[in-house]
């Protein structure tokens, strides 16, 4: 038996196409000695992913030509040497883009606490983004306004619900009436901001007439630009992503980086594995906050690994509706 694979077959330059990956097959690992051979059953994709296919220097390796693509997976357990785990159990890893593969590092998820993928979502690696960006270094304080940029996204939306449980005013930023919709119908969020038909400037004012305390950043460029004239006085600024830069050729220049030392904004970088050793308090409570109805999540979700590239470049043009998963 085989496993089928998904390799990365050139780094792009600009946009992301199909061609930049092809499937491939490779013989069906068999684990070693503390190791487990795991079946994936849901495959997260996220934006993080156009980093690792570019030849830019990032804070990991990226991925090589003719390597599997990486990414967190969710799986089965089917053969085990593993002191820890048996077969059946359901596992987090990061196996990539294939549908099997063998790893030491697996952690075991509770199967009855929520649906597989919420493990790649909103308890997972977004969840925890969201929980230890705005909780950390966004520092929300009650009475306080925050806005997010991507607000209907993975993170984003989780962002949001976590601002109204600090009691915060939580605006968002997403693009189309249906997703600005479902922001603050679904969502609870106070007002959001459809960038694709409102001069985002103007309705910033309109929304955020105290100005803006908190800004949760995924987007980048010139609404990272918009946004920066809005803040307040020792505002924070949380940069966990600039989607709208990945793949252009020509940067976009900041304008109003002076509003930074007028306005004495703290501005720090999200990256979620500074926080790995406090993981666990972090899924405590988006747990109990889910278990509650506290919060709600939505999914995007391809079928298929040979449709990954496809809800890769998808995401990355902001078609996604909530986490973008595939299903093995």
């Amino acid at each position: 038996m085989n496993n089928k694979q998904v390799v990365l077959a050139s780094h792009p330059t600009g946009w992301v196409t199909e061609a930049d990956f092809r499937m491939a097959e490779a013989p069906l690992p068999s684990p070693g000695e503390g190791e487990v051979l795991v079946k994936n059953l849901w495959l997260s994709l996220d934006p993080y992913m156009r980093g690792r296919i570019s030849t830019a220097k990032s804070y990991v390796k990226g991925v090589s030509i003719g390597e599997v693509m990486v990414g967190q997976t969710v799986g089965e357990v089917v053969e085990s040497r593993h002191p820890k785990l048996e077969p059946g159990d359901k596992v987090l890893t990061q196996l990539g883009w294939q549908l099997y593969g063998v790893t030491k590092d697996a952690t075991k998820v509770e199967e009855g606490r929520a649906p597989l993928s919420y493990y790649l979502g909103i308890l997972g690696m977004p969840g925890l983004t969201a929980y230890f960006g705005l909780k950390e270094i966004g520092q929300p304080k009650a009475g306080e306004t925050v806005v997010v940029s991507a607000a209907s996204g993975a993170v984003g939306s989780v962002v949001g619900q976590l601002a109204k449980i600090a009691g915060c005013r939580a605006v968002g930023v997403a693009g189309g009436r249906e997703k600005c919709d479902y922001v603050t119908r679904e969502l609870g969020f106070d007002a959001c901001i459809d960038y694709k038909s409102e001069d985002l400037a103007a309705a910033l004012k309109r929304d955020c007439p105290q100005g803006v305390d908190v800004y949760f950043e995924n987007v980048g460029g010139e609404m990272f630009d918009t946004v920066l004239a809005r803040m307040n006085l020792f505002s924070r600024i949380i940069v966990c992503g600039m989607i709208s830069q990945y793949n252009v050729t020509e940067p976009y220049g900041v304008k109003n980086l002076r509003y930074v030392l007028t306005n004495r904004i703290r501005m720090q970088g999200m990256i979620v594995f500074d926080w790995q050793e406090r993981y666990g308090e972090a899924l405590k409570a988006l747990a109990g906050h889910l278990a509650q109805g506290r919060l709600k999540y939505r999914e995007s979700v391809v079928q298929g690994l040979e449709n990954a590239p496809r809800g890769l470049i998808q995401l990355l043009q902001g078609k996604n509706f909530g986490k973008q998963l595939v299903k093995l």
